[in-house]
């Protein structure tokens, strides 16, 4: 990934680490780490934030980023998501606030510290291989099945990480989020 971006992205991850906020870095950041890079203009943050983090969190980025607090607020409360705007370089963190389900709970307790930028080298939390792969089966699956990026990506991290994937996780959670079929096939296609 560029450096801006990167730069950006880990100015949002400091301030939520100096909240004391779990997060995890997932969308397309997830699947260069573990797959085949590609240009993104945004990167996607699953942040356990509650409503006391509202108002420090803007404090704390407002002098470098676009960040709205009721927005924030209204995210918090729905399980929703909010963006946040590098002011310098227009670069967009998404944010979203974890639902009340395991598979989001999991994504959390599941993610690995990996360096996301060589120059200089940062490092921050990341999504496992089979949760990124999940995630973007799901959003894949909701987005009505046409992004060739989402697919792209999904078959990008299953070719890398192929040895190594967790195939019984990876089934069982594409059964309990509805995308058992879509693995199927991303495996099947990754495989040629």
């Amino acid at each position: 990934m560029t450096n801006e971006p990167v730069q950006a992205t880990m100015l949002v991850i400091k301030v939520l680490s100096d909240l004391g906020v779990s997060y995890v870095i997932g969308g397309s950041l997830a699947s260069a780490v573990h797959g085949v890079m590609r240009a993104t203009m945004d990167t996607d943050i699953v942040a356990d934030l509650h409503a006391d983090h509202a108002r420090p969190l803007v404090d704390a980025l407002s002098a470098v980023f676009y960040a709205d607090e009721e927005m924030i607020r209204d995210a918090i409360e729905h399980h929703s998501s909010f963006n946040l705007i590098h002011l310098e370089t227009m670069f967009k963190v998404d944010v979203f606030i974890p639902k009340d389900r395991e598979f989001d709970q999991l994504q959390l307790s599941r993610r690995t510290a990996q360096v996301i930028s060589t120059d200089p080298q940062e490092v921050a939390f990341v999504a496992s291989a089979e949760d990124t792969i999940l995630a973007k089966l799901e959003w894949y699956r909701l987005g009505g099945e046409f992004s060739e990026r989402q697919w792209r990506d999904i078959l990008g991290v299953i070719k890398v990480q192929s040895e190594n994937l967790d195939l019984p996780y990876l089934r069982k959670w594409a059964g309990q989020l509805g995308v058992p079929d879509l693995l199927e096939k991303a495996l099947e296609q990754s495989s040629r």
